[in-house]
């Protein structure tokens, strides 16, 4: 019988170490198959993921109508997330690059996710991206008034600045900030991580395995069409054999380890603390459970010490305005 899976906390939420990212069911990596993806959900709880991750966005609702079929039976096994803020074309599903942290969109968009998700309450609450036209404090004051109304338990920020958090946290406490993190995504160290910390705020990582690179499926095939990884700098012509041979050097430790690349780079991410919680994607079972062996891993001090060293070949974005964002300031 396998070891059960370790708990952390987001404020007084009890989660897996482990959550599970629900983006690709629906949206940005190719096809989507139903079947496969509520299975993945199912077994997902059965392992003992409770940290299911979704957006308003993904799929223009999709996602959340997909979770909903789960909640239906299984909602007090279940940490919600969910976030909104992003503006999507309804043809494209895509982002149209504009973002709304107004109080009304804000009420009206929880509203929208509840209905979706066929809850009363959701768990954790995040502001997608924080709204360069809109002072957090706006923003966050409504959801606050959110929490007060039973409508969510939490409230989290997504690729906040370390600035962003700190006026957040002045308005209501921030039980987590969301942003991309892993062995190749390092920059959230500079300033988000000594603030949250500072703060007791939770880290949950999105992309710890790098967007599946640092699972060393990359070398195997090149992202295709539907895919958005082929618009990344990392996937790109010299930087993704650069960064392939980094990925080999991770595939090395962990045959020393008897793991896989992808469980080597999740343990890293859990050996930077206890207020670390990734949130691996994933839409089959059989990485799902791949994912979850990492949460018992140990990787020895030296290991974890060249894996802090790798450096990646380009940006995780084209756009780095989308990340580590500020809001306008108070009038």
């Amino acid at each position: 019988m396998s070891a059960p899976l370790p708990r952390r906390r987001i404020a007084d939420l009890d989660v897996s170490a482990l959550g599970l990212g629900c983006m690709g069911m629906s949206f940005a990596y190719g096809t989507a198959d139903r079947d496969e993806s509520i299975a993945t959900l199912h077994r997902a709880l059965d392992l003992g993921v409770n940290l299911l991750d979704t957006a308003d966005m993904y799929g223009n609702g999709h996602n959340e109508q997909l979770l909903s079929e789960v909640l239906k039976t299984r909602r007090d096994e279940i940490v919600l997330a969910t976030k909104f803020g992003i503006l999507t074309d309804p043809e494209t599903s895509m982002p149209n690059g504009q973002v709304d942290g107004s109080a009304a969109y804000a009420r009206t968009a929880v509203d929208a996710s509840l209905s979706r998700l066929g809850v009363e309450t959701i768990d954790l609450y995040y502001l997608h991206r924080p709204d360069p036209q809109v002072p957090i404090e706006e923003t966050v004051g409504a959801m606050a008034q959110m929490v007060d109304a039973g409508k969510i338990r939490q409230i989290g920020l997504s690729e906040a600045s370390a600035d962003t958090l700190r006026r957040a946290s002045a308005v209501h406490p921030i039980a987590a900030v969301q942003t991309e993190w892993s062995i190749f995504s390092r920059d959230i160290e500079r300033a988000v991580v000594p603030a949250a910390r500072e703060l007791g705020t939770a880290l949950v990582a999105y992309s710890p395995l790098g967007r599946g690179m640092l699972t060393g499926s990359a070398a195997a095939s090149a992202p295709g069409d539907g895919d958005f990884r082929s618009t990344l700098p990392r996937w790109q012509g010299d930087n993704l054999d650069a960064n392939l041979a980094l990925v080999g050097r991770i595939g090395e430790i962990a045959s020393g380890l008897g793991a896989t690349a992808g469980q080597v780079a999740l343990a890293w991410l859990l050996a930077q603390g206890e207020d670390v919680v990734p949130i691996p994607g994933t839409k089959r079972r059989t990485y799902l459970e791949e994912n979850v062996a990492a949460a018992t891993l140990q990787v020895p001090a030296e290991a974890l010490a060249e894996l802090s060293s790798l450096e990646p070949a380009g940006d995780r974005t084209p756009d780095r305005s989308w990340v580590e964002r500020d809001t306008a300031p108070t009038t």
